[in-house]
């Protein structure tokens, strides 16, 4: 796909390289039109689609949802049934795309614990589109950011790695995420205002943008706003201003 997509009021070295999203409000969605909860989770495949578009449209090189996490199992059976069907159908038809637009497809959770269906769909469309490179489109599934850094750090004492060796950097390359840059920014719709386990290590020095749109109705207009409101922060990484003028 061409990157003529680029906006003209953001710079392409102003872009973040990591966007990560917490789709919220699908139920809310649903519940305010009359809708089971099911539709919403319907509707919201249709947002991943359209935001997926464009973030490789303009280059951003990754992109992280958050699809389901560890407590998301809590949630009733037909529900979480319903999640998993529509993950295998959405995979099957978004394959041919995700070769043609050269995105990679990774998961960052337990895939040993999803339905079998979906499992199989998953490490084809991971094992297919392995080689791609224009960007890679991680989907968190039966993920825990508290579980994930516990995975980490006993990984990290299997090896015999002895304690004066361990630093950020080990910890980094013992999360799902290894190898990939931490978000750049981080987008939650539905109005609410908080992690909710998602990639807390990460998220460490990201910024942060809240919307109190649903996620099936977040479209391409909001995503270019909240990478506008982005590229028009200051990162300081703790630093203070002056010390990132010197």
């Amino acid at each position: 796909m061409s990157t003529d997509n680029r906006p003209d009021w953001v710079a392409p070295e102003d872009l973040p390289a990591h966007v990560s999203i917490i789709m919220d409000g699908n139920g809310r969605w649903a519940k305010a039109r009359g809708l089971e909860r099911t539709e919403g989770h319907r509707a919201g495949t249709e947002t991943v689609r359209t935001i997926v578009r464009e973030a490789r449209a303009l280059g951003i090189r990754h992109l992280t949802l958050y699809t389901f996490s560890s407590e998301n199992w809590a949630r009733p059976k037909h529900e979480v049934g319903f999640l998993f069907e529509l993950l295998v159908s959405f995979l099957k038809r978004e394959l041919p795309e995700l070769m043609e637009q050269n995105i990679r497809l990774q998961i960052l959770g337990e895939l040993k614990d999803l339905p079998l269906p979906a499992r199989t769909a998953l490490q084809h469309a991971i094992k297919k589109t392995a080689a791609n490179t224009a960007m890679t489109l991680n989907l968190a599934l039966n993920y825990s950011g508290r579980g994930e850094i516990v995975r980490a750090v006993k990984a990290i004492v299997a090896k015999g790695i002895s304690p004066d060796e361990i630093d950020e950097a080990t910890i980094s390359d013992h999360l799902y995420s290894a190898g990939q840059p931490d978000p750049d920014l981080m987008i939650r719709t539905s109005g609410e205002e908080r992690l909710s386990n998602f990639l807390l290590y990460q998220h460490a020095y990201s910024e942060f943008h809240f919307t109190t749109t649903y996620w099936p109705d977040f479209s391409v207009e909001e995503f270019r706003s909240a990478l506008c409101a982005y590229a028009n922060r200051e990162r300081r990484f703790g630093k203070t201003g002056d010390q990132i003028k010197a």
